[in-house]
């Protein structure tokens, strides 16, 4: 059991309180954007309702719809693989590229291929993988993952980028100009793109009734990619479905709104069938998905557009970094999709959140992210993976609450403990004081000060 992950990276992002603050600010910024954006549209509540209820019928026909994808993506000329979990997902790229002989590859962003770790697993075989968009680029130059959905290298300044332009791309030492920094990346992203002769690609979302997919970028790289490569490998979690074309529009308007506060995606672009000549590839991949969706609480998760807007709100994750959630998709979404894959692993996760509901209040398709929150933390305590401190704070906790008398005798021991021995409880080995001022103590409980005075 590794529970106690996230307060440790936590504390370690917390080293540097001028990042934390920058981190802080400038994603709360991104929130307030999405704010302006989603309250200058007056149906944005009927948009949300009728994506939630889109979703829930793709839930509960995932089934057929897969089915329906699979037959019309084949009649385009697409070939449809299906990969039970992460290794066959890798190992089915893979075949892809050593029957045409190649060793090199550009991708677009996919959360898909970080949960699976399809990078390392190639490198490991010979593959040489770049990827194109300029954050995911970022963060591979800095040999990290990303720590955001959509804002992979946000935890970055830019005077960091500089010196790994500087390390990598041969900028002079010292430059941190952004718009000398975008240049180089994009000669350099351009010579990727003429030279790589396969492409892979993430898929926002997948139409079961056309059996085309849409990627969703907003500096034409998935694009670039696919359209001068050879071959072009699609890979898709099985939940990224909507049953017809006419439903799109409804999450593309929510998209990019709920992310950054743009209007629309700067590129919305539709796959629907190879081009003369090359081969077009979908990975239709399970990794846990259909267990998922059978945790009746949890299932709704399998709704996320993966916009990162619960990132941007949440308290825990603005001052903690995505990194300290030590898993492919951090923040709150990324709390209750980890369990259902490790629970032991990520047991620490749905335990890093203040439960204030804000990430449920700004989610576009409407998942209960707080409440699930809550769910997991019963089931991760009862199946016993809580840390032994946690475990014996929580009986003590138990046998204090279900007894009045004991729950006075304890309120009376802790205000004379922090009136008269304050030392006891401002010290390390108090973790809530390590971060705070201990309160004051009361002269009396509200009980006692209710029979003074009713």
């Amino acid at each position: 059991m590794n529970s106690i992950k996230h307060p440790e990276l936590s504390t370690i992002f917390n080293e540097d309180e001028e990042r934390v603050n920058w981190h802080d600010d400038t994603l709360w910024w991104i929130r307030a954007k999405r704010d302006k954006a989603a309250h200058g549209i007056s149906e944005w509540e009927i948009l949300r309702e009728t994506a939630s209820q889109i979703k829930d019928n793709v839930l509960s026909n995932l089934h057929q719809y897969l089915i329906d994808f699979e037959a019309k993506a084949q009649a385009n000329g697409i070939v449809v693989h299906w990969a039970a979990n992460a290794e066959e997902h890798n190992k089915i790229v893979l075949s892809l590229l050593q029957k045409k002989d190649i060793h090199q590859m550009v991708k677009s962003k996919s959360m898909l291929t970080e949960e699976c770790h399809l990078n390392e697993y190639l490198e490991k075989n010979g593959i040489d993988v770049i990827d194109s968009d300029l954050g995911e680029r970022i963060v591979q130059l800095a040999k990290e993952p990303p720590s955001h959905i959509v804002l992979p290298c946000i935890h970055k300044k830019k005077e960091e980028i500089g010196q790994l332009f500087h390390e990598h791309l041969g900028t002079e030492f010292g430059i941190s100009d952004p718009q000398i920094l975008t240049e180089t990346a994009r000669l350099h992203l351009r010579e990727t793109f003429l030279t790589r002769r396969s492409a892979l690609t993430g898929v926002n979302f997948a139409i079961a009734e056309t059996g085309e997919f849409v990627v969703c970028t907003n500096e034409g790289n998935a694009d670039m990619g696919a359209h001068l490569a050879d071959i072009h490998i699609a890979s898709m979690g099985i939940e990224k479905l909507i049953p017809k074309k006419k439903h799109l529009s409804v999450f593309l308007r929510l998209l990019t709104r709920s992310a950054t506060g743009q209007p629309i995606t700067t590129y919305s672009s539709h796959f629907k069938k190879p081009r003369k000549g090359q081969e077009m590839h979908i990975i239709l991949v399970d990794n846990g998905r259909t267990v998922q969706l059978g945790r009746a609480d949890f299932r709704n998760s399998l709704k996320c557009i993966r916009c990162g807007a619960c990132m941007n709100t949440c308290p825990v994750y603005r001052r903690s970094g995505g990194h300290s959630y030590h898993n492919a998709i951090a923040g709150p979404i990324g709390a209750i999709l980890a369990p259902n894959l490790d629970m032991k692993e990520y047991a620490d996760l749905p335990f890093a959140s203040t439960l204030c509901g804000s990430c449920t209040n700004v989610c576009p398709v409407k998942i209960d992210i707080h409440d699930q929150l809550y769910k997991w933390r019963q089931v991760i305590v009862k199946e016993g993976n809580t840390t032994a401190a946690k475990t014996m704070a929580m009986k003590v906790m138990d046998f204090t609450l279900s007894s009045p008398t004991r729950y006075k005798l304890a309120g009376k021991i802790g205000r004379w403990t922090i009136k008269h021995a304050p030392f006891t409880v401002n010290n390390k080995l108090n973790l809530w004081f390590k971060n705070r001022e201990m309160p004051e103590a009361p002269k009396e409980s509200f009980s006692e000060w209710f029979k003074k005075n009713k």
